[in-house]
């Protein structure tokens, strides 16, 4: 886990910041706003070419390595068929929504690197599923890598920058993804038996029936995190700017969000070996939700506090309001982190029937809170309906966990979190009243003692990190 998340410290927050949010910078809010729209819109729909066929597959060759040389080529046949309907969906949903048919060719290019991205993950599925956590961890950072390589060459090279487009981004992205999907797939190449490349529906049907309530999870769980943007865009007059806005704060909220997928990403195969051979899980899961949310709880309440003055370092068309609308995002950094974690037990679990039930209360809660608030406060109000709604989603999800695993509610851990989460707001505002200090430097000493209190309070044990290398 240290490892995966130092390698990805290095690579991602620099391109969310070197190159995400210049992009941003450069094109414009609106031009940048309709991108991210069309980003969330398509991804919605990569349901249909994943169909969860990553988590299952993820979940299954963990448990029985042996079956991979059946699953592949299987697998990829059945990927290339989802991948076609996929394509065949996307363009009358647009024309349903009544996108305009000037950025259709941007929809498809987009359509595109969302099937790359299914295939990669599908790929790093395979070689974390075999065990081999460090190469996964190199491989999630690869397609990051690539893109600051280059889009790095076409902003910040004067001659490039002048007449950047969008989409030069896209298009950029693409080949990176294809690079990466192809690398993975050299990796896992060295590992299959000799393959045998014949299209056999109802090894096909089996792998759909199976792999069904990954789908849904992967379906509903996108739903109420990618819908916002899309509604934003759709519903206000000003739709563009104010996902640009809405974006803008939720791009802080992707970079540190990255902690907790790749938390899940490894824990989901470590989870399932772990059931099946039945050892104890109850210290890894401790270990992960406490290690996670004293990183969240830390960042959440300085963000908060310091929310305006990183929103003006960020963006040059910052204002107070692209403040409130970050630091109202990042208050659900805790929430999301946590259900990383939470999900990926019950996913091990192969309990996803009650966790469905949770996602579509989520999403009724989501889509009726965003017409009313978006209506009447646009991106703030989009960033209000996901505080409520992934508030909900974790305390149901505890109480499903606590029904499934028969843990027992440890008072004192509680109140240790309670007091910590006091104790770093209490921190974080008296460290944003020092105005005699730049800010910068009073957020990262914040920080720094945040970091003390969780180990002081609790919550991060060196004893525990070292029993579990």
């Amino acid at each position: 886990m240290l490892f995966l998340i130092g390698i990805n410290v290095l690579i991602k927050p620099f391109y969310l910041f070197g190159i995400d949010r210049v992009v941003q910078n450069t094109v414009g809010t609106d031009v940048y706003g309709l991108y991210a729209a069309i980003i969330n819109f398509t991804f919605l729909l990569q349901i249909i070419s994943d169909f969860g066929i990553q988590s299952y597959n993820n979940k299954n060759i963990a448990q029985h390595r042996n079956l991979l040389g059946k699953y592949f080529p299987n697998i990829i046949i059945l990927k290339v068929i989802l991948a076609g309907l996929y394509l065949l969906v996307l363009f009358p949903a647009a024309w349903l929504i009544k996108y305009e048919w000037s950025v259709f060719p941007m929809i498809f290019a987009v359509g595109i690197n969302q099937i790359l991205i299914s295939l990669l993950f599908y790929m790093r599925s395979n070689v974390s599923g075999l065990g081999f956590y460090r190469t996964d961890s190199l491989l999630s950072a690869l397609e990051k890598l690539l893109m600051i390589l280059v889009c790095g060459t076409l902003l910040y090279v004067p001659a490039f920058k002048e007449n950047f487009r969008i989409e030069w981004f896209i298009y950029a992205q693409m080949a990176a993804l294809l690079i990466a999907t192809l690398t993975a797939y050299l990796i896992v190449r060295k590992h299959l038996p000799k393959i045998k490349w014949r299209y056999n529906p109802l090894y096909l049907r089996i792998i759909l029936r199976d792999s069904y309530p990954y789908a849904l999870v992967l379906f509903l769980m996108t739903f109420y995190t990618k819908i916002d943007v899309v509604m934003i865009e759709r519903i206000l007059s000003d739709g563009r700017s104010e996902a640009g806005i809405y974006v803008s704060g939720y791009r802080l909220l992707d970079a540190v969000n990255m902690t907790g997928l790749l938390f899940a990403s490894l824990l989901l195969p470590m989870f399932s070996r772990m059931l099946k051979l039945g050892e104890p899980i109850k210290p890894l899961f401790k270990l992960s939700v406490l290690l996670i949310w004293s990183i969240a709880i830390a960042v959440a309440a300085n963000v908060w506090f310091f929310r305006n003055e990183i929103s003006a370092l960020l963006y040059v068309e910052s204002t107070p309001y692209w403040g409130t609308v970050l630091g109202s995002l990042m208050l659900t950094y805790v929430a999301v982190s946590g259900i990383y974690i939470l999900s990926t037990l019950i996913t091990a679990k192969g309990q996803l029937k009650q966790m469905n039930g949770i996602f579509v209360m989520g999403i009724v809660i989501n889509v009726l809170l965003n017409f009313f608030l978006i209506s009447r406060d646009g991106a703030l109000g989009a960033a209000v309906a996901t505080i409520i709604t992934q508030t909900f989603v974790l305390l149901s999800q505890m109480i499903l966990i606590r029904a499934l695993f028969k843990f027992k509610l440890n008072k004192k851990l509680v109140i240790s979190v309670l007091c910590y989460t006091l104790l770093v707001t209490i921190v974080a505002w008296n460290f944003h009243s020092f105005s005699d200090i730049i800010w910068q430097w009073r957020f990262v000493g914040s920080g720094g003692i945040a970091l003390l209190l969780a180990i002081v309070c609790g919550l991060i044990r060196p004893q525990e990190l070292k029993s579990l290398k």
